[in-house]
């Protein structure tokens, strides 16, 4: 039985992933801060896929809470075959001079540095068996920038650049490194951005159809499913009416 770790499954594409992944017979560690999400996504999973689960409630932004988190990983647990790092937010959303130097710090911080620290706390697990799989959840935001964004953009374009750069780095340890770059998609992503605004959130998708979260966990899945000589390196998608950040057509 293989053992995935996903990063921010409480919500959105995380959850999505972890009920996938549950569905493909994964053994997992999911993990979050919102701890009573992960409690109830834990007995979810147990109780309809009956598959092995580890909830680690912590903040990927604390590198301490990090490393214990994973240190203390039974040892059934310990043997990661797939890192899904999927933690990952976009805060606030207006001209880089009127923007709030807080939002800056939580997504550098949960974006890039949260990702690093939870990679290079079991890339290490990876090369001593010579075998593992990186998935960075990115964003067309990580291949274009846009109005509004340039923070979030940057913190994108830094996952897309870190995944490159792990995909040499690891290729001669037989670890095989792929990131998923969406376009639009409704789930607490725009909510977040607009720090609970529901009516700001909503407009973002009006007159489309976005994609949602399912969407890009069947892109998952088609990614950790290909035979082992196979390496997927980056998805790309959009719903149907978007063509890329500032050409979208609304009904």
């Amino acid at each position: 039985m293989k053992t995935a770790f996903i990063t921010g499954v409480t919500s959105g594409f995380g959850k999505a992933f972890a009920l996938r992944l549950a569905q493909l017979g994964y053994r997992l560690v999911i993990t979050g801060r919102r701890e009573d999400r992960l409690t109830a996504l834990a007995a979810l999973l147990i109780r309809n896929y009956g598959v092995d689960v580890l909830p680690l409630c912590f903040d990927v932004r604390n590198q301490e809470a990090c490393r214990l988190a994973i240190a203390g990983m039974p040892a059934e647990f310990s043997q990661v075959d797939l890192l899904v790092n999927n933690a990952g937010l976009a805060a606030g959303a207006a001209p880089f001079d009127e923007t709030d130097v807080d939002d800056f710090e939580r997504m550098i911080d949960t974006n890039i540095k949260g990702l690093l620290y939870i990679t290079k706390l079991l890339v290490p697990r990876m090369i001593e068996k010579k075998a593992g799989h990186i998935v960075n959840i990115s964003s067309i935001a990580g291949i274009e920038v846009y109005p509004n964004g340039s923070v979030y953009c940057a913190t994108k374009h830094a996952v897309n650049a870190i995944t490159k750069g792990l995909r040499v780095d690891l290729v001669k340890h037989g670890i095989k490194v792929s990131s998923i770059s969406p376009g639009m998609v409704e789930t607490e992503f725009s909510v977040v951005r607009y720090h609970g605004d529901e009516d700001k959130a909503k407009a973002v998708y009006k007159g489309l159809v976005p994609l949602n979260a399912e969407d890009i966990a069947d892109v998952l899945e088609f990614i950790v499913t290909r035979p082992d000589h196979v390496s997927i390196n980056d998805v790309q998608l959009n719903p149907r009416q978007q063509a890329s950040t500032s050409v979208v057509f609304r009904d």
